[in-house]
């Protein structure tokens, strides 16, 4: 486990550090510290700009390989750069997806041209994607997808349903997971295919949330085009790039995560202290127990990144999402029972909520999404463990 930078290292955090103080200013200024929880569909327009104006200076993709634009940074170099990125209140990434999910899986699964038209736009912030796995009979259980492609003169023609897609309207294009072969079940006859998102046969239905916005869309394909060469890997092979994309999802932004996790629990703190709540015995417990678990949650980043080979990731990060799921869903609570009688005034009617509202009714979501959280036990047990696997579908008497 790497607790220390070298020298080298430390003045690339410099050199970011003084990018960002430069940068985050004048125009940008409105950005920081927005677009985190529960705030992810604000000032929209400005991010993108944000974005793009990251993506020509040269830092977006800093872990991709040189050929495909990016800085080839180290391990250590990207967990230097998220963490700066948010102590500096670096607006929450419109593409994100993009550059962590989307890219990756394209440079590891894709054609070389694949790579040269999807890539470039990805870094300089030209196109936004937006992730089509789950569906309303397929949440946890990725394999029971039944969205379906159909190869005709050509063209993929998609139909099906997806939902939980965030910032789908926001989307250039979507990586979906859809079945290919007719009468397939479970991880076989899936493909991994690009959508174009701009097309009538694309509709997108927002989700209203409890913070009032609508970063989760329900996304219909009926009879939805693309070309036959958008498809990832070998047709039929989608489970094993699936598989890739989620791997890239365990990956060093977590470190990013955690920073903005520190920064809300640093507000919490703050409010804490200023109200006097800090002095109750059972809040000042919560207070101590939530500084530790960043520390864990810290730690544990850090070995999980240490001990990965190859660009695969080691057990440890099959704890990843529970333990920070559960942490980030208690501190919203810890927040709200600071705040008192205050959590319960909005700042006006009818829903303009504060920041810490926001948070905390989020963070009701993050044990559900990217699996929840019995799931995560579930491959905790059978992956990490090596345990007999739940009985499922027809194995149940």
């Amino acid at each position: 486990m790497h607790l220390e930078f070298s020298k080298k290292e430390e003045l690339f955090r410099e050199e970011v550090s003084s990018w960002l103080s430069k940068n985050l200013k004048g125009k940008f200024k409105p950005v920081v510290g927005r677009g985190g929880s529960g705030d992810q569909t604000e000032l929209l327009e400005e991010r993108v700009e944000w974005e793009k104006h990251m993506g020509k200076s040269g830092w977006t993709c800093i872990g991709w390989p040189k050929k495909f634009g990016g800085r080839n940074a180290s391990i250590n170099e990207q967990v230097i750069f998220y963490e700066e990125y948010t102590k500096a209140g670096g607006p929450g990434r419109i593409g994100h997806i993009g550059e962590t999910l989307a890219g990756p899986t394209i440079i590891s699964f894709g054609s070389k041209e694949q790579q040269k038209r999807f890539l470039p736009k990805i870094r300089l912030g030209e196109e936004y994607w937006c992730q089509g796995y789950s569906e309303p009979s397929a949440g946890s259980d990725l394999a029971a997808v039944k969205t379906k492609a159909e190869l005709v003169k050509g063209k993929w023609k998609i139909n099906g349903q997806k939902i939980w897609t965030s910032l789908a309207k926001e989307s250039d294009w979507i990586f979906v997971l859809c079945r290919t072969t007719k009468k397939s079940s479970g991880r076989e006859g899936l493909s991994y295919i690009l959508v174009p998102m701009s097309q009538p046969g694309i509709t997108i239905q927002p989700i209203k949330q409890l913070t009032g916005q609508s970063e989760f869309n329900e996304v219909f394909f009926d009879n939805a085009e693309t070309q036959e060469e958008n498809v990832v890997g070998e047709v039929g092979e989608g489970w094993k790039v699936a598989m890739g994309t989620l791997g890239f999802e365990r990956g060093t932004s977590t470190l990013g995560q955690q920073m903005a996790f520190e920064q809300e629990f640093n507000t919490v703190l703050k409010i804490a202290k200023e109200n006097g709540s800090s002095e109750i015995p059972s809040i000042k417990n919560q207070l101590s127990e939530a500084w530790i678990g960043l520390r864990i949650m810290r730690f544990n980043a850090l070995r999980m990144l240490s001990n990965s080979r190859d660009g695969l990731l080691s057990k440890e990060a099959m704890l990843s999402k529970l333990y920070w799921a559960t942490w980030h869903r208690n501190l919203g609570k810890l927040a709200m029972d600071v705040l008192g009688m205050e959590s319960e005034i909005g700042d006006k009617l009818p829903y303009d909520l504060t920041f810490l509202q926001k948070m905390f009714l989020f963070t009701r979501s993050d044990t559900i999404y990217a699996g929840t959280n019995q799931i995560q036990r579930n491959i905790i047990s059978e992956r990490a463990l090596g345990m007999p696997k739940e009985p499922r579908g027809d194995n149940k008497k």
